[in-house]
């Protein structure tokens, strides 16, 4: 599945927005639409971003990133289905849609040059909030 305004519903959306980074040898863009597209997002151990876990509500949109050497790019969007459980340490994301285009870290930088973004000043976080304008403005 693509991404669509109509997938996002973008006017309509009044909650935060995030970026999930993970290694794809870990977990894949297609472990993640595999069984429904429903997982749980755990295995977090930095006490900041699960901080940022912990502020994530139903509904939040969050960016799919593959990290890595040869992976730095947003390849989905995921949805916050569940909000933080101890029993997890994990909130619970459902798949949303796949990019058209992997957006890569260069061309994030290219075309986000000036504006303030979170995956720029502390790129080894694996949990982190994206505005709004950016993600608005990312190439979906």
């Amino acid at each position: 599945m693509e991404i669509s305004d109509e997938n996002l519903k973008l006017e309509e959306k009044k909650g935060d927005y995030w970026l999930l980074k993970t290694e794809p040898a870990e977990w894949s863009w297609d472990d993640q639409a595999a069984n429904g597209g429903v997982s749980n997002w755990d295995g977090v151990k930095n006490k900041q971003a699960q901080k940022y876990m912990k502020s994530m509500k139903l509904g939040d949109l969050c960016f799919f990133y593959h990290s890595g050497a040869k992976s730095r790019r947003v390849v989905g969007v995921v949805e916050v289905v569940r909000e933080w459980y101890d029993e997890g340490e994990a909130v619970d994301v459902k798949a949303v849609g796949e990019m058209r285009a992997a957006v890569g870290l260069a061309e994030m930088k290219k075309e986000l040059k000036g504006v303030e973004f979170a995956l720029f000043r502390q790129p080894r976080l694996s949990v982190l909030p994206v505005e709004k304008g950016v993600f608005d403005n990312m190439p979906h």
